[in-house]
């Protein structure tokens, strides 16, 4: 089946043709590191990531950039609220990014340009702007001459009278538009700056990608990939840019832009003041579960984020890995399920291909309630079909980025928690109520179990315990 992306450009799902099969580009938006993320900004970086996963089982060689941006005027205001040098700021935050998305499962990029580490890039691609007439110098800024690119807008899907009244543009004096952006501005002194034909200064944002992209991955990318804020005014302006110098050439074949976070009906952002830290959340929760809980709507539709989200999300895996569990402890060889696939190759299709991971569960459920003999065992044909069930729960685990850990590690966090002593003779205490037929005492117990977040299972070898409630 062909691969299908919907390329917020042309505004349609189509199949996904790269420029040459035998090195596929991607870049991703990354992180300003001025700040912790918050769980709307993992989500790129999550369903991007299983995007990755699926582009490199089709082709031989994907060179997958994301970019940190460690210069930028929220993280001078940052630093100077915190009276710290700005190298400073910026190290500390990325590297917390680094092992907030590493717990999430995010695999690190192949390419991850800094901004500070491509400034003669950045000049370079301004000078050829100013050189080809889509750039300007006014009072020691360069800004782009948005007049100068027909097609400004287009991604967008309005024209440049309509961004500038939606949007918030600066209006300055030596502005030709009030559309027109900055491409590199003067620093004072205590900011950061680096010498240019412009003068002392840094560069805008938008710039930035585009210089940092063209350095790793070309003057045409395959796909360029963000959240849905990021569409006005960075890629819009990043198409701009990139288009102008370089004559005319495609920047990106494919834009891809996933959806919003919500907390109770209202966006997500740290300018309203309603998000959660992924660093809070990796301290409350599974991180897995957090993975799952991201993927769990399609990556262009708004996802509504809560706590019962995150818990549904658990008790899911708790159901994944126990299945695991119970398939045995033997090693197979991972199998990637067709409908698995076939849901990613679709639009990347998370939702369906969670629903098929957990077909493929309950059917391995089913399979070890009826194959299993009198005495508990599994003849030699049924022990291969319990593999194979292991082997593709694995697989479609995998493509997601999920079920990497060992069951025992999943469920064994929370042990030393609780009293183990405890819920072992609570379990005991109602195998005898059981016995005795008292099953209201037994459904009692059963209940005081699930207080402490310990779920029980009653099968032909007795009863089994595991805890469903993590740190």
């Amino acid at each position: 089946m062909p691969l299908r992306l919907h390329d917020s450009l042309r505004r349609q799902t189509l199949p996904f043709v790269p420029g040459d099969p035998s090195r596929v580009t991607l870049y991703l938006c990354g992180p300003t590191v001025y700040h912790y993320v918050h769980i709307g900004n993992a989500r790129g970086p999550v369903v991007f990531d299983v995007l990755v996963r699926l582009l490199r089982r089709r082709y031989p060689r994907v060179v997958y950039a994301r970019n940190v941006t460690d210069v930028d005027d929220k993280i001078n205001a940052a630093a100077q609220a915190a009276g710290l040098p700005i190298g400073e700021i910026t190290r500390r935050y990325a590297a917390i990014y680094h092992e907030d998305m590493a717990a999430l499962g995010v695999a690190p990029p192949d390419v991850e340009p800094y901004a500070t580490e491509h400034i003669g890039p950045i000049i370079a691609m301004i000078d050829k702007l100013i050189a080809g007439g889509h750039a300007y110098v006014a009072e020691g800024h360069v800004l782009f001459d948005v007049a100068s690119y027909p097609d400004y807008g287009r991604l967008s899907g309005r024209n440049v009278e309509e961004l500038i009244a939606g949007a918030r543009v600066e209006v300055a004096p030596y502005k030709r538009n009030p559309a027109d952006f900055v491409l590199w501005k003067p620093s004072p002194p205590e900011l950061p700056g680096w010498d240019s034909p412009w003068g002392r200064g840094r560069p805008g944002w938008h710039i930035e990608c585009s210089a940092m992209s063209e350095a790793h991955l070309g003057e045409t990318i395959d796909i360029h990939a963000g959240g849905v804020d990021l569409l006005f005014p960075h890629h819009e302006n990043e198409i701009a840019q990139s288009t102008c110098a370089h004559g005319g050439k495609t920047f990106a074949r494919w834009w891809l832009h996933n959806g919003m976070l919500t907390f109770e009906g209202a966006k997500m952002s740290k300018s309203l003041g309603n998000i959660e830290r992924v660093h809070d959340l990796l301290q409350r929760h599974p991180a897995e579960a957090l993975r799952y809980a991201l993927l769990s709507a399609h990556y262009r539709q708004p996802l509504e984020w809560s706590d019962a989200l995150v818990e549904q999300s658990r008790r899911t895996l708790d159901r994944l890995y126990g299945t695991l569990r119970d398939l045995g402890a033997g090693t197979v060889e991972a199998e990637l399920p067709e409908d698995i696939e076939a849901a990613l190759e679709d639009d990347l299709n998370t939702p369906a291909a969670l629903a098929a991971l957990n077909e493929e569960a309950a059917r391995a459920r089913q399979l070890l309630t009826h194959a299993r003999q009198p005495d508990g065992s599994f003849a030699p044909a049924q022990q291969a079909l319990l593999a194979r069930a292991k082997a593709r729960l694995l697989g479609g685990g995998h493509a997601l980025g999920l079920l990497q850990q060992d069951p025992q590690d999943w469920f064994r966090p929370a042990v030393s928690e609780l009293d183990t002593a405890r819920i072992e003779a609570l379990v005991a205490e109602r195998q005898a109520a059981r016995a005795a037929r008292d099953f209201a005492r037994a459904d009692a117990i059963r209940q005081e179990l699930a207080t402490l977040g310990v779920t029980i299972e009653d099968g032909p070898q007795g009863t089994r315990w595991s805890l469903s409630r993590r740190a």
